[in-house]
C-alpha cells in the first residue's frame, strides 16, 4: 500500500520515499541528510539511506583534492534517521513537533565517507519515552563500518515566535 510517500510489506515494515521522509521531518535542502527510508519498524529500528554526491557544498572545502564528508554530518544524518524512527512510532507526523538533539555519545568515526558513497544508516531504540528517546547508530559503506554513535533527543513543539 502506498500512502504519502510510504509503503509497508507484510512483515509491518514501512519504507520512505523523498516526500514520506519530507513529511515526517522539517529539514530541507541543504540540511536535509536522509534521502529514504529502506525499512522502519515502529517502536524499534529504521535503516535509511543517504545518497552522497560531489555537488554537496560541504566538499568544496571539506577537504579540496580529498573530498570527505564531516564527522558531524554523518551524526546528523544518524540523528536525522533516528528522527523519522520517532516522529512515525510515536505518530506525530504532521503534528508540527521537532526532536532536537540533548546528547551524543561514544561517536567514533572509523573510515572516510567519500562522494559516489551510499551511506546506510542504522538507528535501533535504546529507550524511548514520551518525551526523550535515546538511540545507538552506525553509518556504513558497502556494509563496512564508517561511524557510530549514541544520542539522547528530546520530542518538543517548536519555539514559538
Amino acid at each position: 500500500m502506498t500512502v504519502s510517500g510510504s509503503t509497508t510489506d507484510a512483515s509491518g515494515a514501512s519504507s520512505l520515499d523523498i516526500r514520506g521522509v519530507m513529511a515526517a521531518l522539517p529539514h530541507r535542502y541543504p540540511m536535509l541528510l536522509v534521502d529514504r527510508v529502506e525499512s522502519l519498524t515502529k517502536d524499534e529500528r529504521i535503516t535509511a539511506i543517504k545518497a552522497v554526491t560531489i555537488n554537496e557544498g560541504f566538499f568544496a572545502g571539506h577537504f579540496p583534492g580529498r573530498p570527505i564528508m564531516p564527522g558531524v554530518l554523518i551524526v546528523e544524518a544518524l540523528a536525522q534517521a533516528a528522527g523519522v524512527l520517532a516522529v512515525e512510532s510515536l505518530g506525530l507526523a504532521g503534528s508540527g513537533k521537532l526532536v532536537y538533539f540533548m546528547a551524543i555519545d561514544g561517536a567514533k568515526f572509523r573510515a572516510p565517507v567519500e562522494p559516489g558513497c551510499l551511506l546506510k544508516l542504522e538507528v535501533e531504540f535504546v529507550q524511548k519515552r514520551a518525551s526523550v528517546c535515546k538511540f545507538s547508530g552506525r553509518a556504513l559503506v558497502d556494509g563496512k563500518l564508517a561511524a557510530e554513535a549514541n544520542f539522547t533527543a528530546m520530542i518538543a513543539d517548536p519555539p514559538q515566535g
